[in-house]
């Protein structure tokens, strides 16, 4: 009998993961237009198209600094202005590292305390558009009050398991906010 129970359980739990899942695909955010315009733009690393499109952003006008949170301690402001082909004085104008992000929740503390600094009231987070809801979650409760997010995503690179990954990441520490959270 026990037995029985315990399939049923694992069966409701994996029902539960799917439609979950499905969720996940359906809201993902896409880019924002061009012309909006934000204090801040935060780029977190970590997949492709995500810096350029940061880059693009602060050469357009769209807003007055960029931070490109968890990049690796060893990388050089000018080895990623090459890297980007952006002109040295943007970079040393307009473009902060941020090298104390280690993971999500690392970028989540580096972009709270990186926008508090500088006082600004609106971020455009660009990140890949599976990771987004992740990155939002734990942006969320860290920014101060009354701080605009404008989530601008890049498409995303992996397939669907690199999907499931990501959903599975994003269920796991909205479980674990929950649960803190009572």
């Amino acid at each position: 009998m026990t037995m029985r129970l315990l399939l049923k359980f694992l069966l409701g739990l994996a029902l539960v993961w799917v439609a979950g899942f499905v969720w996940f695909m359906l809201t993902l955010p896409g880019p924002v237009p061009a012309e909006t315009k934000t204090d801040g733009i935060v780029v977190l690393t970590g997949g492709p198209g995500r810096l350029a499109h940061g880059v693009d952003i602060i050469r357009s006008g769209g807003a007055q600094r960029l931070l490109v949170s968890g990049v690796d301690p060893v990388v050089r402001p000018v080895d990623l202005a090459s890297e980007l082909d952006v002109e040295e004085d943007l970079f040393a104008c307009c473009i902060d590292l941020g090298k104390r992000a280690a993971d999500t929740a690392g970028n989540g503390a580096e972009i709270a305390a990186w926008a508090r600094q500088r006082g600004y009231t609106s971020l455009r987070v660009v990140t890949a558009a599976d990771h987004m809801p992740r990155a939002l979650l734990e942006l969320d409760g860290r920014l101060d009050d009354g701080v605009e997010i404008v989530p601008d995503a890049v498409p995303v690179a992996g397939g669907a398991i690199s999907l499931a990954r990501e959903y599975t990441k994003f269920a796991v520490r909205r479980l674990i906010g929950l649960v803190e959270s009572a």
